[in-house]
């Protein structure tokens, strides 16, 4: 059986090459896993200032688009998540398509319905949860209305 750190660095392997994939093929290979539609989200390293791209899972959400910062249920918060909290504007891809978002965290009763809705389409979180100690965040990349990209 693996263990849990070996399973984390296999599927942090994994996420690599389907983001390499995603980004070649515009989304047409890799644009869904295990029931949701892949997104690529763009954000500026809080330390370094470096452009960081990631391959998320997500709902969309009327116009908006939700992700969860789970980090397969390690217990700390994903890069990602804590680039946003430090510069909530950004873009992302989903599929040809490029949007600006804002990052926000959903909570209270937003992100108990938000997190049952991506449970029910993706259990694996259920299993994230159980696995940490810490609030894993939903977030909300909420369209810009003033969006160059479209």
């Amino acid at each position: 059986m693996a263990t849990p750190r070996f399973s984390y660095n296999l599927m942090k392997i994994f996420w690599r090459i389907h983001l390499r994939l995603y980004l070649w093929s515009s989304g047409r290979i890799g644009n869904k896993i295990r029931g949701l539609p892949i997104l690529i989200l763009n954000t500026k390293g809080r330390k370094t200032g470096l452009p960081r791209i990631n391959a998320l899972q997500h709902m969309p959400n009327g116009r908006d688009f939700v992700v969860i910062a789970s980090n397969l249920g390690v217990n700390y918060d994903p890069a990602w998540w804590l680039n946003l909290k430090a510069d909530p504007v950004t873009t992302i891809q989903v599929g040809s398509q490029h949007y600006t978002v804002r990052a926000r965290e959903a909570e209270g009763e937003e992100r108990e319905k938000l997190w049952k809705m991506m449970v029910e389409k993706s259990p694996n979180y259920e299993v994230y949860r159980k696995a940490t100690s810490r609030h894993i965040p939903v977030v909300v990349l909420e369209r810009q209305k003033k969006d160059k990209h479209e």
